[in-house]
């Protein structure tokens, strides 16, 4: 054995040098900070929203904490990162293929049932809803499901929007009030496009559909309508909040009334305004990158073509059914 080998053997082990602590990297939050945001993201106005939600409106007044990847990595290290909502999809003859780039151009309705006060009875809420927007423009509460209802609902809809002819598309599935002979009169008379879901398909219209699992999966929402009055009281209250304080993830934050009315270029100036002071105050925190505020979609679709180039100047087609001849 050589002399080299038995030094190896005998040789103690080196020993590892302790680390220094790692610094904070200059953008982190102190300790009283993320406790600070902790705080808030759970106060009563917050507790049951998304962080999402719960940064935009602290911009809209003024306020900016830090990012909102931030609020979610607290929230993680606090172990309150759980869903607040669950979120369902269901599986897929002609495609139909409509945009929107500005209010009142494309319309989504449909009913949905409500629970009543005992099992068998069901309240049906009819909603109409601009996709640009995310606007709730009407809706009312029946004891059943009728296309004379549904007829009233979008006149009185078009009528208070000043729909002019020819402006509008009404898109829905093909429920027996969507299909009914006094809807199709109705919207021939006031020259409005109608459109209609593939037989069986819910992704044809996700507007509705995800303004319904917003209304149900809201924390006021019961189990169980006490009356007819209880239903209609619930919902005005709710499409009342949604419209004009609820921040919609799919419009850049903002609520469906300020994007309808044209006030959420405004608004995005204001944030903008909110976190320029912010980086001039903290740059470090943000790295290298000037925050801004999230940007209003350009467009809305129901199915987009796959092939279609979202920078092409000219308008898309829209496909649609044309309304009944008189």
């Amino acid at each position: 054995m050589s002399r080299a080998t038995l030094y190896r053997r005998s040789a103690p082990p080196l020993a590892s040098r302790p680390r220094a602590p790692r610094k904070p990297p200059p953008s982190a939050l102190s300790d009283a900070e993320r406790q600070q945001v902790l705080d808030l993201l759970n106060s009563p106005p917050y507790q049951d929203l998304a962080p999402a939600q719960v940064w935009a409106r602290e911009l809209d007044e003024g306020r900016w904490w830090c990012s909102e990847s931030t609020m979610y990595r607290i929230l993680r290290a606090a172990g309150q990162s759980g869903e607040r909502r669950a979120q369902a999809t269901h599986p897929a003859r002609t495609k139909p293929e409509l945009v929107a780039d500005a209010a009142n151009q494309v319309w989504s309705w449909d009913i949905t049932k409500l629970r009543g006060p005992v099992k068998g009875v069901w309240f049906h809420l009819y909603t109409v809803i601009d996709i640009w927007s995310r606007y709730v423009v009407g809706h009312l509460v029946a004891a059943y499901e009728d296309g004379q209802l549904a007829e009233a609902l979008i006149a009185d809809a078009a009528a208070r929007e000043r729909v002019n002819p020819d402006q509008l598309i009404v898109h829905a599935d093909r429920g027996a009030a969507m299909m009914c002979k006094t809807v199709t009169q109705l919207l021939t008379d006031l020259k409005i496009g109608r459109s209609h879901s593939r037989p069986k398909t819910s992704n044809d219209n996700p507007f509705i559909e995800a303004s319904f699992k917003t209304l149900k999966y809201d924390p006021t929402f019961p189990e169980r309508f006490g009356s007819i009055q209880h239903a209609r009281q619930h919902c005005e209250a709710f499409y009342t909040y949604y419209n004009h304080e609820h921040r919609h993830s799919g419009i850049g934050l903002h609520t469906p009334a300020s994007v309808h009315h044209g006030t959420a270029g405004q608004i995005r100036e204001q944030r903008q305004h909110t976190l320029d002071a912010a980086w001039a105050a903290h740059p470090e925190r943000f790295g290298r990158r000037r925050p801004q505020p999230p940007r209003l979609p350009d467009r809305a679709w129901i199915n987009k073509p796959d092939n279609h180039d979202a920078d092409q100047s000219t308008d898309p087609p829209v496909t649609m059914q044309p309304a009944a001849e008189s």
